[in-house]
């Protein structure tokens, strides 16, 4: 067991603590200030992906917004079940309206043939768009097929009318402690588009609150 003390004595002692959350916090928002500022990575490579609607290329998974962000979920054409670490980060995925509201579209991407895909959404009652990217070296240019077979990870794009960019890759831990609308605008280059932020001059701004919405009120 842990010490044990007085709610006066737990009531101290968790004030210090939280300081030094709160330190960590500040520091949590310089480095994710940092990452808006990265330089981007220009993909002229034209990539083929298979959908609902059928085959597809990385301009279409944008779905008509700014900014994309790709999960790499481990289920490959030779795998027999969807990875269970990939399925518990997909039902930690907030509502994508959300997201939407940001300019930013989130995907799945799996080297599996698309047959395979929707039975597992269906299952799981995932909502997010699975995408096939079976006969593209998608997994490959973007760190998610090593010498040791899958890999896991999500890529951040922007796009610039047609023009496509990478600008930030993570992987392994880097992917765990993802789970919430927020943690996933933290990775784009436009952030959460709130005033408090520290971003870029030409990113577009609002106050924290006013665009947040139910849902179903976008």
């Amino acid at each position: 067991m842990n010490t044990i003390v007085s709610q006066s004595e737990w009531q101290e002692a968790l004030l210090v603590f939280r300081n030094s959350e709160k330190e960590q916090m500040r520091r949590q928002d310089a480095l994710n200030a940092a990452r808006r500022r990265l330089p981007w990575a220009k993909i002229d490579k034209r990539y083929q992906f298979t959908g609902a609607d059928g085959k597809a290329e990385l301009l279409d998974l944008f779905q008509g917004r700014k900014q994309l962000i790709v999960y790499n979920f481990m289920f490959g054409p030779d795998t027999k079940s969807p990875c269970d670490g990939c399925s518990m980060i997909v039902d930690n995925m907030g509502h994508l309206s959300h997201l939407h509201a940001r300019d930013t579209s989130l995907v799945l991407v799996s080297l599996s043939p698309y047959e395979r895909l929707p039975a597992v959404s269906e299952r799981m009652g995932w909502q997010v768009p699975w995408y096939s990217s079976f006969g593209s070296d998608f997994n490959q240019d973007f760190g998610a097929t090593t010498e040791n077979g899958e890999m896991f990870g999500v890529s951040v794009f922007i796009r610039d009318e047609q023009s496509i960019y990478l600008t930030y890759h993570t992987t392994k831990r880097g992917v765990e402690y993802l789970g919430s609308i927020f943690t996933y605008l933290d990775l784009t280059p436009m952030g959460r588009q709130e005033i408090w932020e520290d971003s870029p001059e030409w990113v577009p701004q609002s106050p924290p609150y006013h665009w947040w919405r139910m849902h179903d009120e976008y």
